[in-house]
């Protein structure tokens, strides 16, 4: 017998997905206002063929990238004797505190005749712009998501399935293509989905890069060109190309059986010593964390030395810091408020419609949030005209895109309890009601913490849904830095990507020392 869902979780649960589905019905309605041939004119642009060339050729040029920066590096912590190995993991996701647009920053004021390097050796570097400059900021940033996945997939393989390849006579190079990559698939496709979907729903890197991709003409044909049909319908292809990736990730991992089907248990490969190869090993290390970390802060830190900041800038800081943190804490209470009750209905109530809702809340992270910024507009502009140009309606697209983040926490910590304590205080006389919040809401405490911190470090960092949803002259630490470096005023924001940093890195780090200590 199918138990009743809880009206205090059936409703919050139905509502948040309506919301991530409604802004994208009335991104549709605005795409389609035009009539057939302004539409086959618009889709059919020859300047569409390029936007796409360039999105495709960026997202390809980065992915191998990361996959050259964290494959090595993710084989050297797992698979060799190399000394200070949980060093070494710390400075591989210390990256993820360095956005894209901050790295781009640093990489504009490495070269160019006024750029550090010929300031400081005289020695001028071409600037570093256009299709390689986004593909290499994008890069350092977004390996370490790659890098966890397959360090992960590296420690959890089964070191007998190597042993019997090498009993069959395979040599080093097969056992790799063979046994190894094919154990690696899964985390190899998860960690290019994910950096995929970033790549195709950045701004701030493309931008300061000035390199053309549906991103960036979206954002140019709702702000410059005032066409906002067109803008429409190329976020629609843009969803479609993000729709693509998701779907190509499913359909090749569908039938994939990776797990061993003998008695017994895995054990881990050991480790083996890297002899003449660690000191290319060190120096391979030492070049991927000298660009990733080393060239951010040494272009910050020279132009903080350069223009020291002033009292005028000590004060300015902290202010946009608190605007930051004003949107990014109400959006965080209310992405956990919305992910609370879905988790419950999806792992407690398990039917279709349970999952249909869950799944929904994926739909903001799939979304290029360009695209999702701009269906919130259309949606604020066509049906609630009061929240256009409001801190309400940045606040709910950083919920409806982080919706996700929140989940994933909640939802692993309610798995992992057990439902008994609930059945014995509804025998005790408990309701519904009171079982969530006496029984259900203290054992989630820490995860509720967890998808809190998640949200809110990725709305201080946010660009591209601040840039077309934040109020008028609301200017966050993220906008700062990308509209004075658009400006070239690289000194007056190296405090702002400073702030970035900082905060960012402090986060991580307190991410790492909590599951160090777990």
């Amino acid at each position: 017998m199918t138990r009743r869902v809880p009206l205090h979780i059936l409703i919050p649960s139905l509502l948040a997905a309506l919301c991530m589905v409604l802004p994208l019905f009335y991104l549709g309605l605005r795409a389609l206002e035009a009539d057939p041939a302004t539409v086959q004119a618009l889709v059919f642009r020859s300047r569409n063929l390029v936007l796409l060339g360039n999105t495709l050729s960026l997202v390809l040029g980065v992915l191998i990238l990361s996959t050259l920066l964290s494959l090595p590096l993710a084989w050297i912590v797992t698979r060799s004797t190399i000394r200070y190995k949980r060093l070494i993991t710390v400075l591989g996701v210390i990256p993820l505190a360095v956005p894209g647009y901050v790295m781009a920053y640093a990489l504009m004021g490495l070269g160019g005749h006024y750029g550090v390097l010929a300031q400081i050796t005289g020695w001028q570097l071409p600037p570093v712009e256009g299709y390689w400059g986004a593909t290499i900021a994008l890069s350092l940033y977004t390996f370490p998501y790659l890098f966890l996945n397959l360090r992960a997939a590296l420690l959890g393989m089964d070191g007998s399935l190597e042993e019997s390849a090498r009993s069959l006579g395979y040599g080093p190079r097969q056992i790799f293509n063979r046994v190894i990559l094919v154990q690696l698939a899964p985390s190899l496709m998860a960690g290019w989905l994910v950096i995929g979907l970033y790549v195709l729903g950045d701004f701030g890197a493309v931008a300061l890069m000035r390199y053309e991709v549906f991103s960036y003409a979206i954002f140019n044909q709702y702000s410059g060109a005032f066409d906002r049909v067109y803008a429409a319908w190329l976020s629609l292809m843009l969803l479609a190309i993000a729709a693509a990736f998701v779907m190509t990730e499913s359909l090749i991992l569908r039938r994939r059986r990776l797990a061993s089907v003998g008695r017994g248990i895995s054990r881990p490969t050991a480790p083996k010593p890297l002899g003449i190869w660690r000191w290319p090993a060190y120096v391979y290390l030492a070049v991927v964390f000298a660009a990733a970390i080393g060239l951010p802060v040494m272009i910050l830190g020279y132009w903080l030395l350069m223009a020291p900041p002033d009292l005028r800038f000590f004060l300015e800081v902290p202010a946009t810091f608190a605007r930051s943190a004003g949107a990014a804490v109400p959006a965080a209470l209310l992405a956990v408020a919305f992910a609370l009750p879905m988790a419950y209905y999806s792992v407690r109530y398990s039917s279709r419609v349970s999952t249909a809702v869950e799944r929904s809340a994926y739909i903001g992270y799939a979304i290029p949030p360009l695209t999702l910024a701009l269906a919130l507009v259309f949606f604020a502009l066509q049906t609630a005209p009061f929240l256009y140009q409001t801190l309400s309606l940045l606040v709910l697209g950083w919920t409806l895109a982080t919706l996700a983040l929140a989940l994933g926490p909640v939802r692993s910590a309610l798995m992992q309890a057990r439902p008994n304590m609930e059945e014995a205080a509804h025998s005790l006389g408990h309701g519904p009601v009171s079982t969530f919040f006496y029984v259900v809401f203290p054992r989630l405490r820490r995860s509720l913490f967890a998808s809190f911190a998640l949200v809110f470090l990725f709305c201080m960092k946010e660009l591209p849904i601040t840039f077309l949803l934040a109020p008028t002259g609301y200017t966050t630490l993220a906008v700062t830095v990308f509209t004075r470096t658009s400006e070239g005023m690289m000194a007056e924001a190296a405090p702002f990507a400073a702030a970035i940093v900082i905060f960012s890195g402090l986060s991580v780090g307190l991410v790492l020392h909590r599951e160090g200590n777990r």
